[in-house]
């Protein structure tokens, strides 16, 4: 039994069944922008990766809610967002035209800061950590906490409150938090209610939640699975459930049968803490095919810059560099290029990811990714480069994986900052 803080009256763990709490922030860097600029509160607000204030490079890496309602989306130019939602200090500086634009229908751009990000997040861990024995952080904000031995479920409700407002009241961030026996359901349960949101589903309870729900929602189903399923006749979580699950093999492998046990409310996975992670990646969908090499390649100097970033931040050196293009209908190319030694230099990995881009750059495609694998996090001298050769290698797959952090079994793709089919580049709030 652990020594930590318990809930009023829960006299034991339950034992039978774990207890499972999914934390995710809602619009985590909009709402920590909000944080140091409180005049940006319930205002609509674009926080841009690649982007510099007053300009239009860059793509969106958080739209705040007030945002979302006038098209902006996640990993959507800059450029597109501001055609959208343009800024407020253009309006009021009178380089808009006010006759076609009312003040409400403006908004606030501003650029990422991982530095003050990462110092919240800190914040937001600490909680964690003193609400839970065990804790999984799979991103700067979204955690799994296991709390069977904190609490019970007849009051797991009020446990969750409390982290929740917790959280609330020390940081100044809103999170929603989803309460399951399962990493996977207590992951759907804490997207059920956003933003701020509490969902708790008990043991018994788990197939009655999930069927209902569209198959887009299930844990670890991305837009190209969910369209395949839609095709096999299968509308909702309860369809897969009911279906024999030998098709659902026949036309994804193990996946297939992952899958069908997901839509059960079947996972047997432990929370556990993370390892070091064995790569990272970032992907980024169009709305539709794209043709022109320009915007296909700006996408890969931005995604390749976060993450760049991100290996950077993880203190993680790389040894591999690799991109990834989803060409009509749905098939995954990947290539990637193999250095002498362990390097952490963003501009390499945007000129290799250039490179091992240009057999598709007039192919037409719908999402790019950029990805280093083979890390290393001990100190350690970088190779040298010159004279370095790597031939480029590639495979093709059906999957439709999009990893933000290939350490995590759990990940899921489909985040609250995507929509419209696009994935979010770095924040999955």
């Amino acid at each position: 039994m652990s020594d930590g803080p318990r809930l009023p009256g829960v006299d034991e763990a339950d034992e039978e069944d774990r207890i499972v709490c999914h934390v995710d922030a809602d619009c985590f860097y909009a709402s920590c922008e909000r944080l140091r600029e409180p005049e940006l509160r319930d205002e609509p607000l674009v926080v841009g990766m690649g982007y510099e204030a007053g300009a239009t490079n860059g793509a969106v890496a958080t739209a705040s809610y007030e945002a979302r309602e006038f098209g902006v989306e996640s990993a959507q130019a800059i450029s597109t967002a501001l055609e959208r939602l343009p800024r407020r200090a253009a309006f009021e500086n009178g380089e808009l035209d006010e006759s076609d634009l009312e003040r409400g229908e403006t908004g606030y751009y501003r650029p990422v800061d991982m530095d003050y990000y990462e110092s919240v997040a800190a914040d937001v861990r600490e909680i964690l950590h003193d609400c839970a024995d065990v804790v999984r952080e799979v991103s700067i904000d979204e955690a799994y906490l296991d709390v069977t031995d904190r609490t019970a479920w007849d009051v797991a409700d009020g446990f969750a409150r409390h982290i929740r407002d917790r959280i609330r009241r020390e940081v100044g961030v809103t999170v929603s938090v989803g309460v399951a026996p399962t990493m996977s359901t207590a992951k759907i349960a804490s997207d059920f209610d956003k933003p701020d949101g509490l969902t708790v589903v008990e043991p018994g309870e788990i197939r009655e939640f999930l069927a209902p729900l569209e198959v887009e929602l299930l844990h670890g189903v991305g837009p190209v699975t969910a369209r395949e399923l839609r095709e096999m006749g299968l509308e909702t979580a309860g369809d897969v459930a009911e279906t024999d699950p030998e098709p659902l093999v026949e036309r994804f492998g193990e996946r297939g049968r992952e899958l069908y046990g997901r839509a059960r409310g079947e996972d047997d996975r432990r929370v556990e803490p993370k390892g070091d992670p064995k790569s990272f990646s970032r992907e980024s969908a169009f709305a539709d095919p794209v043709e022109d090499p320009s915007p296909k390649y700006e996408l890969i100097e931005t995604l390749a810059a976060a993450v760049a970033d991100r290996a950077r931040r993880e203190g993680a050196l790389y040894r591999t560099i690799g991109v990834k293009a989803v060409t009509p209908p749905y098939d995954v190319n990947t290539r990637e290029r193999s250095l002498p030694g362990p390097v952490d230099d963003p501009d390499l990995v945007d000129r290799i990811a250039r490179d091992l881009f240009t057999e598709f750059e007039t192919e037409p495609v719908r999402k790019l990714g950029v990805r280093v694998a083979n890390l290393e996090f001990a100190a350690a001298d970088q190779a040298s480069l010159d004279g370095w050769e790597g031939d480029a290698t590639g495979t093709e797959t059906g999957a439709d994986e999009e990893v933000t952090d290939d350490s995590d079994p759990g990940a899921n793709p489909d985040r609250d900052d995507r929509a419209a089919g696009q994935s979010s580049l770095t924040d999955f709030s």
